[in-house]
């Protein structure tokens, strides 16, 4: 069942060193489609680094890798999210005229996708 938290967009120190080699490059595809979430939320949902999530708002849904960061780093409730081409598909195309889409406290939707078993 889908569980409702907060997703702050935002930019990393790690995505912007990634840059240098291309935004299809591997390291800048990795950070901008991992989520950050609360271990203890991860634990509620039967979540480990690694696993798979759906987040999904009004505009769109996007399926990503989680990553556990500690209750002082990330409170419950909060996801962290490096801009690019999936935390694009989860915003609005507003910008109350600021030129950059509205990233900062989106309700989404949270719900875990199940492992897919191999052959």
């Amino acid at each position: 069942m889908p569980e409702m938290m907060t997703l702050i967009g935002g930019r990393t120190s790690k995505q912007g060193t990634s840059l240098t080699h291309g935004k299809l490059d591997g390291e800048y595809l990795e950070v901008t489609s991992t989520v950050e979430m609360n271990v203890e939320d991860m634990a509620r949902l039967g979540l480990k680094n690694g696993s798979r999530v759906k987040l999904r708002t009004p505009e769109g849904e996007a399926v990503l890798k989680c990553k556990g960061r500690e209750t002082k780093d990330l409170p419950r409730g909060i996801l962290f999210l490096a801009y690019g081409p999936l935390s694009s598909q989860l915003m609005a195309g507003d910008t109350a005229g600021t030129g950059m889409p509205i990233s900062k406290n989106l309700d989404v939707e949270v719900e875990p996708v199940p492992d897919q078993a191999g052959p």
